[in-house]
Order: structure tokens, then C-alpha cells, then sequence
């Protein structure tokens, strides 16, 4: 039998996180830094524990003003400051909650940058390993960072998304085109079938591009995110696929 695990960005402020926690199997955890706090961590940390939802931390780059979506460079040290603060902070919470992290997914810009960038890709997944070895890295399909999370000795978890297009080198199309975000249901579920069932993703010129798909992410501040999720379910439901973390 296929298994997919659907995973979620969460503790962002974004209103929805006990209903998500509800429907996803993996929770990427804001580390309060691009968005949300301290007590957004913990709540929904008692939600993923209610729900047996797998946790993850979402460390984004220091930019709470555009929500983490802003490209930066920052310096080596700085980064790997900025990483260990984060992660560190959502540890704590986590012992806190009698839970375990157990993967980390960069969140907005972070990611994006380092799924083309090895020396970004190599510093943050070295910095993972550092912090904890056992630790997985999650990170889209086909990605430098996925690379880097390998080569760096993590296990890892190749992404894919249902609610976001793709280019014709597998990356996302970036936020600020207008067809960056899928908003049809159709669409959006159409995609999550051929990602998971076919191992490809048809980019926006058309091409098929070839997707490992282990995870699939809905964007918890997308206003679509509660009704793709319930869509995405049934339909992997009704194509007998399992949805589970592993």
C-alpha cells in the first residue's frame, strides 16, 4: 500500500491550528521567530500530542516584518545562531510537553534559498546534525538542501506541495508571481494524486518533472488549507492510500 504523510506550518498565528492538527499527520511548529510565540508553540504542541501528530521545528531567517519570505544573507555564524536559537527554544517546549521533535523543516525564504544554494543548503543541515543526529530534514523534492541533509548523514524527508506551482528546474514558483498559489480545489487535489501516484509534478510550461513525494504540505495560513486537507484525505482515502507519518 502507498503512504503519504500530510504535514502542515503551524503555531503562526493563523487561526486554524487545532482544526489542522486534526486532519495532518506531521507539524511543522513556527519557532516563533517569523511569526507567533512562545504560548502559539506550545499550544499547539498540546494539540499535536492530543492528536499523535509528528512534530517538526519551522526555523525561518530573522524576519518577522515579511513573514520570513524575504531572501537574506546573513553570515555563517549568524545563521547557525539564528538555527540553534530556534531550535533550542522548541526543544525545550517540547520536553516541556512530553513530546519529541523529530524533524526540521526551514521555513519560507530559508527554504527556498537553500533548495538552490549548497554552501546555505551544507550550513543548515550540518547545524541540524550538530544540534541532534537524529534528527530528520525535511525539504522539497529533488532540492539541494535534500542533498545536503544526506550528505550530511540525516535521515530525510523529500516535500512536496498540493497548494503551490512548480517551475520547470522543481522549484516553486516564487510568491510574488500571480500563479505562484493553486486555489482550485481540483487543481490542488489533481496534483497531490499525480505527485503521490506517478512520481511527477507538471511544472507551469508544462513539462513533467519527476517528485519523490513522502510529505505533502498544505500552508496553514492559506484560507483554502482546512477544505484541501478534508479533499486531499478523502481522495487519498478513496484511492487506498494510507496517510501516516511513517
Amino acid at each position: 500500500m502507498i503512504s503519504v504523510d500530510l504535514n502542515a506550518d503551524l503555531a503562526e498565528g493563523c487561526g486554524s491550528d487545532r482544526e489542522l492538527l486534526q486532519r495532518v499527520t506531521s507539524a511543522n511548529i513556527c519557532c516563533g521567530i517569523h511569526a507567533g510565540g512562545a504560548a502559539d508553540m506550545a499550544a499547539a504542541l498540546q494539540c499535536a500530542k492530543e492528536n499523535h501528530v509528528r512534530i517538526g521545528a519551522h526555523p525561518s531567517f530573522p524576519d518577522r516584518v515579511n513573514f520570513g519570505r524575504s531572501n537574506m544573507d546573513l553570515p555563517t555564524d549568524e545563521l547557525r545562531a539564528w538555527l540553534r536559537y530556534q531550535l533550542g527554544a522548541l526543544d525545550a517546549l517540547c520536553r516541556a510537553a512530553g513530546v519529541e521533535m523529530a524533524y526540521v523543516k526551514p521555513h519560507g525564504a530559508l527554504y527556498n534559498q537553500a533548495a538552490k544554494d549548497a554552501d546555505l543548503a551544507e550550513v543548515i543541515a550540518d547545524t541540524v546534525h550538530g544540534f541532534n543526529p537524529d534528527l530528520k530534514l525535511m525539504a522539497l523534492s529533488g532540492s539541494l538542501l535534500l542533498q545536503a541533509g544526506q550528505g550530511a548523514g540525516l535521515g530525510t524527508i523529500s516535500e512536496v506541495f498540493a497548494d503551490r506551482r512548480y517551475q520547470p528546474d522543481g522549484t516553486l514558483v516564487p510568491r510574488s508571481r500571480a500563479d505562484a498559489q493553486i486555489d482550485n480545489n481540483d487543481e490542488a487535489v489533481a496534483q497531490v494524486l499525480q505527485m503521490v501516484t506517478e512520481g511527477t509534478v507538471t511544472a507551469i510550461n508544462g513539462s513533467r518533472i519527476p517528485v519523490r513525494a513522502d510529505s505533502i504540505c498544505l500552508h496553514g495560513d492559506g484560507e483554502h488549507a482546512l477544505v484541501f486537507a478534508d479533499l486531499i484525505r478523502q481522495t487519498l482515502h478513496d484511492k487506498g492510500i494510507r496517510i501516516s507519518a511513517g
